[in-house]
């Protein structure tokens, strides 16, 4: 969307705001079905989640390409499509949760989610010169339907190799399968849970616990400055730092490459702590850390002259947020346990909240004060979603085994 953001513009004859109430509108459906969607991988198990978002992905990818530039509503229909869209990737997180919270051992999570994210982070990298290259032979339509086919494809495969538990898959051994669950503390995943206990989730006790209100407040904060960089840095490159479409490409995989190299070495980190110290260094320690060199990257980078040394500096900020994103998502799967999808959709859910808000505020911002302003906002939410860690107990599980 970032990419073909100046060609969609100029098609549809919106404006930066309008645009951004598309990415709004996305984030909205993504973060009002986090809950739902972790209830539905707790209870029918990521596998067939899974594959079932992406698909649902796929399809409404297309039909965002698909609005013909004649239709006098076109607008709303967009609107509508990026809602539908988000509505249905919203398993995705939730179900690599309940997915981590059943095949990995806790020591392990870490580096588990990090791995999950750097893909993340990899694929994004990959986007801006692959889009770039067919919006310019062949237009900004087709690089959406070619990740809609990417999409249908990559949850045909999930969906072939992929099982729910680590005893269901033909190639884990016996002898791995027990080595997996004598892994699983701190809120076990039992194998011999029964469907109606998975569907019982009690929201009173989730509700109530306090951890969980300071990652997803954390995660509001983290959303917020992630989503900078997802709807707004190609845009930022282009227009205000002033260079032309290719420079523009290149330097916008930047922050995407940081980030998957972050969830990474971020992931590992937290599982080399967690091991050697403590939980507390590992998931709560990384996080503080690296959103609080988020903070300050941003603060420099936003106010350097040079073009291509602000993009350098802006990217160091990314890749330290995505430092802290495997500390959400393993401390989700800990203290969660069996309704580790519930919890983490719940979470989620106050990322994609804080994504919504920065896709049409920061645009906003940036008319009204500057686009410095912008990014100095996003950084006081960094320092914020910094300190929520402090309010976090790493090793109490949220509903006892």
């Amino acid at each position: 969307m970032s990419v073909a953001a100046p060609r969609m513009i100029g098609d549809y004859h919106l404006s930066d705001v309008q645009f951004g109430l598309l990415s709004t509108a996305f984030l909205i459906g993504y973060a009002l079905l986090q809950t739902p969607a972790g209830w539905l991988a707790d209870r029918w198990g990521p596998r067939r989640v899974l594959a079932g978002g992406v698909v649902w992905w796929g399809i409404f990818t297309a039909v965002t390409a698909s609005v013909p530039l004649s239709l006098g509503a076109a607008f709303a229909v967009l609107l509508l499509a990026r809602f539908a869209l988000g509505a249905g990737e919203a398993v995705m997180y939730p179900g690599s949760s309940q997915f981590v919270a059943r095949w990995i051992p806790t020591h392990e999570r870490g580096l588990a989610n990090g791995l999950i994210f750097a893909g993340v982070g990899v694929g994004s990298a990959a986007s801006p010169p692959l889009v770039t290259y067919i919006l310019i032979h062949h237009g900004w339509r087709y690089s959406f339907w070619m990740c809609a086919f990417i999409g249908l494809a990559v949850g045909l495969i999930w969906f072939v190799m992929s099982r729910d538990k680590p005893e269901q898959h033909p190639w884990v051994s016996p002898a791995e399968v027990a080595t997996i669950h004598s892994g699983l503390t701190l809120g076990v995943v039992k194998p011999d849970v029964t469907r109606t206990a998975k569907s019982s989730v009690p929201w009173g006790t989730i509700l109530s616990n306090s951890s969980v209100w300071a990652i997803t407040v954390s995660y509001f904060c983290y959303g917020y400055v992630a989503w900078i960089f997802f709807a707004w840095f190609y845009v930022y490159l282009a227009r205000v730092r002033g260079m032309n479409l290719k420079s523009s490409a290149f330097y916008a995989t930047l922050p995407f490459l940081a980030m998957a190299l972050g969830c990474a070495v971020g992931g590992l980190l937290a599982d080399r702590l967690t091991k050697r110290i403590s939980r507390r260094a590992g998931r709560c320690g990384v996080a503080i850390v690296g959103i609080a060199f988020t903070a300050i990257f941003l603060a420099f980078g936003s106010t350097v002259n040079s073009a291509p040394l602000a993009s350098i500096i802006l990217a160091g900020g990314a890749g330290a947020l995505y430092l802290s994103q495997s500390s959400y998502w393993a401390i989700t799967a800990d203290i969660g346990g069996r309704f580790s999808g519930s919890i983490s959709g719940f979470m989620n859910m106050g990322c994609q909240f804080g994504g919504a808000v920065t896709s049409f505020l920061t645009p906003y911002i940036a008319q009204q004060f500057g686009w410095t302003a912008s990014f100095l906002v996003a950084a006081g939410l960094s320092v914020v979603g910094c300190l929520c860690w402090l309010l976090v107990n790493p090793d109490r599980a949220v509903v006892p085994a």
